[in-house]
């Protein structure tokens, strides 16, 4: 039997969010093997799905500069050490300096930014003089850029705490249309600043990641309904799969024909079956897409109007300017987003557990 130290627990539970105990009992029982463990805990429904991208070291600010026609939008991630100097003015200004240049520079990387001229000199030593007077380390982390022809309005949004950033594509049939939904670009950008998608679509997902899912977050939901029950709440709809990517043609024929079976069961009459059928499949449909909602950007409900996905929220305000649309592109910079805070005497922590 393989030897589990706090070290293996420390890791296993910062790769997956569990609790220490069942990151323990997961090591043991895969005789140390962290990746058995880790699909130990996502077949139990331990395991969070996502990475632990809310657990963050650095602190910064995100910038957003947007063109005045809705055209492009820049999006820069500026990280500093501490919370402190990060609301100071001078590191505002950097960060302001560094979405501007890299706007009109075109920049796609950190490194093309430093690059750049202003004022005269390399855009490295007018940002290194400038972290010298604030007297604390500060870096450009990542950035964004999207753009578009006339018929593509381009908008995003930053959170009150800077912190949360976002820029959205939407390309539409005409300049008319494009013109019309400047005002929900923004609202998307402010939806998936809250409700953080990870792509743009399910059918963005890769297979093998949608089938490692499945397992864990079935199980999650069982485990969610014995404390319903407990509770003596109603229980969630325990699905088969979690995403339109595994709704086959196949699949969802079979689920028409359970719901008719069930409903001739009943002795619902066969003459009103089209009027329940698209409902109960809508249902099925809605409890077998759950990763969708949660990651795919598209298929999220709404926040404005929950009785419509992303993806249908943009169609309608499309068709009441009398066009179309779709939303082409986004993305949704958080700082910090995927580094790791220093946790104080965590291992001490983990220790005493192990004990």
């Amino acid at each position: 039997m393989a030897e589990i130290t706090a070290a293996m627990v420390k890791e296993l539970r910062t790769a997956t969010d569990a609790p220490m105990m069942d990151c323990k009992k997961a090591l043991t029982e895969s005789e140390g093997d962290m990746e058995k463990a880790v699909e130990i805990l996502r077949d139990r429904g331990i395991a969070k799905s996502a990475k632990k991208a809310d657990r963050v070291a650095a602190e910064g600010s995100i910038g957003l500069k947007i063109a005045e026609d809705f055209s492009k939008a820049t999006l820069v991630e500026v990280n500093s050490e501490t919370d402190f100097v990060a609301k100071n003015d001078g590191f505002k200004d950097l960060v302001a300096k560094s979405v501007t240049q890299a706007y009109t520079q075109n920049c796609d990387s950190v490194e093309a930014l430093r690059e750049t001229e202003l004022d005269g000199k390399s855009f490295a030593l007018v940002f290194d003089e400038s972290v010298a007077k604030i007297g604390e380390k500060i870096e450009v982390r990542r950035m964004a850029t999207l753009s578009g022809d006339a018929n593509t309005v381009v908008n995003g949004y930053v959170h009150s705490n800077t912190r949360i950033g976002v820029i959205v594509a939407i390309e539409c049939d005409s300049e008319k249309t494009a013109k019309a939904l400047v005002d929900i670009a923004k609202n998307v950008a402010m939806h998936a600043s809250a409700m953080k998608p990870t792509t743009l679509s399910y059918k963005d997902f890769d297979a093998a990641y949608v089938e490692s899912e499945t397992i864990g977050r079935i199980e999650a939901i069982k485990n969610e309904n014995e404390e319903l029950a407990r509770l003596k709440k109603p229980l969630k709809n325990v699905p088969q799969f979690i995403s339109m990517a595994q709704l086959t043609p196949e699949v969802l024929a079979e689920a028409e024909a359970n719901i008719k079976a069930e409903l001739k069961a009943q002795g619902k009459p066969e003459q009103i079956w089209d009027k329940i059928v698209p409902g109960q499949l809508a249902r099925f449909i809605d409890d077998n897409s759950t990763l969708d909602k949660e990651q795919a950007l598209v298929d999220q409900n709404y926040v404005m109007n929950d009785k419509l996905t992303v993806a249908q929220a943009v169609e309608e305000a499309a068709k009441a300017a009398g066009g179309s649309a779709k939303i082409s592109a986004f993305f949704r910079l958080e700082v910090g987003e995927g580094l790791e805070k220093k946790v104080d005497d965590f291992a001490a922590e983990v220790a005493a557990q192990m004990a």
